[in-house]
């Protein structure tokens, strides 16, 4: 029997289509969804029978449970992988949505997968592992936002086969497991997702896809953001301590950081893009050894503080002012002094009053340099 099939490009409402699927979900019955890399088949994690028949559709792989869990959110991902560690966290909050699943092991007592249905358990965590997706389309998305309760994702076809990538590849692997489908034409990037086991301080890819191993290295690194007001003399002179701070423990350059696992960048609260670092904070990372002269300005923007894993404000009013604009930072956003003291302004001053606030920035970033557990090597994808 052939499943009912939407051609979402010619929907005249998205939302009619959104209904439609949240409903054949809620009722217990399987859809096919496309998403940024391939099609998927989706079922409602509180219908057993609807799991059940997604299992026979889908290859075991090694390290790999048969079906993934969707989930909305890095924060809605940690209720199912208490033990998700920062370093997956940061993959998660990077690459989700999108083309980016990550396994970690089902070896929490507090997760939810314990309350599911035996056959759910024993889809979701096979082989001892659990496997997390946000899928990036938007129908999917808006799906499992409506939808009461967590969705269950089936790749469906051998693991020697490409990825369903047209809802016509989906319906022929589904073997009549199927009752609705949302056609959306060829999937976008028409590639496999990418699959990362992460653990407490690497990762390692299982399966390549269109995220490569190089670039989730590079988006699992640890990011601190130093904030000011016009980042041209403050917080760059704290980024540019702290680089040679870690460069110094890592056993490399301040140029070499990166590579190791470890972001540092600087923006202010009122600043203009491209200006040069102050004469008084040159003259002073001068005396450290630490050229400033390559410093350009930036305003602090959503992307920065949503990609920093670590914000650390020069007054107690910068972060204020951070977090009224980005409330959702708010754990991650801490005043750089442990005492919360703010740092001296030395706008204006005199070269004395800019080395005074670099002993200050130095010392605070003594204080704080250990509680970020730097990572000890790169990472192997």
């Amino acid at each position: 029997m052939q499943p009912n099939v939407i051609d979402l490009r010619q929907s005249d409402d998205a939302r009619d289509v959104v209904h439609r699927a949240v409903q054949a979900l809620a009722e217990g019955r399987a859809v096919g969804f496309p998403t940024e890399t391939d099609y998927v088949i989706a079922a409602a994690a509180r219908h057993p029978a609807a799991i059940e028949r997604l299992i026979p559709l889908v290859a075991q792989r090694p390290g790999e449970p048969l079906l993934s869990l969707g989930v909305k959110s890095v924060a809605e991902a940690l209720d199912w992988a208490p033990r998700l560690s920062p370093l997956g966290q940061r993959i998660a909050r990077r690459c989700w949505p999108g083309p980016v699943a990550i396994v970690v092991p089902d070896d929490h007592p507090e997760s939810l997968v314990h309350r599911l249905a035996a056959v759910a358990r024993r889809g979701l965590a096979g082989e001892g592992h659990l496997r997390l997706r946000v899928p990036g389309h938007p129908m999917l998305g808006d799906c499992m936002r409506m939808l009461a309760g967590p969705v269950v994702l089936a790749e469906p076809g051998s693991a020697e086969q490409p990825p369903a990538v047209t809802a016509e590849d989906l319906i022929e692997r589904s073997h009549a497991g199927l009752d609705l489908v949302i056609d959306d034409g060829r999937a976008r990037y028409a590639q496999p997702v990418s699959v990362v086991e992460v653990g407490p301080h690497d990762f390692r890819v299982l399966r390549p896809g269109i995220v490569s191993a190089e670039t989730i290295r590079r988006l699992s690194s640890v990011m601190v953001l130093f904030v000011c007001t016009g980042n041209t003399c403050r917080s760059p002179m704290a980024e540019a301590l702290f680089r040679q701070m870690v460069a110094d423990r890592l056993g490399c350059r301040p140029d070499e950081i990166d590579a190791h696992g470890v972001i540092v960048g600087s923006a202010g609260v009122a600043a203009w893009a491209g200006g040069r670092a102050s004469t008084g904070a040159l003259e002073t990372m001068a005396d450290f050894g630490i050229d400033l002269s390559g410093h350009e300005s930036q305003p602090l923007t959503e992307p920065l503080v949503r990609q920093a894993d670590v914000i650390w404000t020069m007054t107690a009013a910068h972060r204020a002012a951070l977090l009224a604009q980005f409330p959702e930072a708010g754990d991650r956003v801490a005043v750089l002094s442990p005492d919360r003291i703010d740092v001296v302004d030395p706008i204006g001053g005199p070269v004395e009053t800019y080395r005074t606030c670099a002993r200050q920035i130095h010392a605070h970033l003594q204080s704080r340099i250990d509680t970020l557990g730097l990572p000890p090597g790169r990472s192997q994808g």
